[in-house]
């Protein structure tokens, strides 16, 4: 399953002041959204993003998300967040990093688990669709 093709993605941004909280640290809530445009930059180099997964028949609900915070995120500071997909054979894992753009220092780790869902019928897959491996070019088992 996982390949040594690595599938990365990676985007650059800077925490707006409405992000964070009355001491200039990120709101611990708003690192979702940070993973979630990074999630779909990624998905988007496989053009696997929501539109497309919709298209193909098939929800991808987070069902897991777990944050480690090693270091807090300040108004202003270039960050970079990195995600990864580990795991596609019955879930989408993506493992993200949070990283200070200067220093490379790792600021935060996080991951998320999607399913796939059956849009018109709303059952879940046990394993994922065909679609998902064609897109990330991987031979389907």
């Amino acid at each position: 399953m996982n390949e040594a093709i690595e599938r990365v993605g990676e985007i650059a941004l800077t925490p707006a002041f409405h992000d964070c909280d009355p001491m200039n640290v990120v709101w611990h809530g708003n690192y979702f959204k940070y993973f979630e445009i990074a999630r779909c930059a990624l998905l988007g180099r496989y053009d696997y993003d929501y539109p497309q997964m919709l298209e193909s028949g098939y929800l991808w609900p987070v069902v897991d998300a777990r944050v480690k915070y090693v270091r807090p995120l300040l108004f202003n500071q270039a960050l970079r967040v990195v995600a990864r997909i580990v795991e596609w054979e019955n879930r989408l894992k993506i493992e993200y990093e949070i990283l200070d753009a200067q220093s490379g220092q790792v600021l935060t780790r996080a991951m998320t688990i999607q399913v796939a869902v059956d849009a018109a019928s709303k059952e879940m897959l046990y394993q994922c669709p065909p679609v998902l491996w064609e897109r990330l070019g991987v031979p389907a088992p």
